[in-house]
């Protein structure tokens, strides 16, 4: 189970829009991940760029990252990502039906 500081931290990787667009990119290339320079390549960002902000991503759980010769191949931490996502709606929302309803079946709950 995620602990508050967990969760915390992982939002504070995931608040910027850089960093999004570098998730979505992991997530889009699933369990082989990328290399720092495809993944600078998809979202437009410089290699240095890209590593820091894959760096803030790893060191926050957010990612994993092993060596593969000379460069790093990243991959999303599924697993971990799922925790958040329940400590979201569990720990955080305790459970609230209406919540529960609108990120299950993705309709309006307003």
């Amino acid at each position: 189970m995620m602990e508050a500081i967990g969760a915390a931290t992982m939002f504070h990787a995931l608040s910027n829009t850089d960093r999004l667009a570098v998730l979505r990119a992991l997530v889009a290339a699933g369990p082989d991940g990328l290399s720092a320079g495809e993944i600078a390549e998809q979202v437009g960002a410089s290699p240095s760029r890209a590593s820091f902000h894959l760096s803030a991503l790893s060191d926050a759980g957010c990612v994993t990252r092993e060596r593969q010769a000379r460069s790093q191949r990243y991959r999303v931490d599924f697993e971990r990502m799922g925790q958040l996502l329940a400590y979201l709606l569990e720990d955080c929302c305790g459970g609230n039906e209406q919540v529960r309803n609108c990120c299950v079946s993705h309709k309006s709950c307003c």
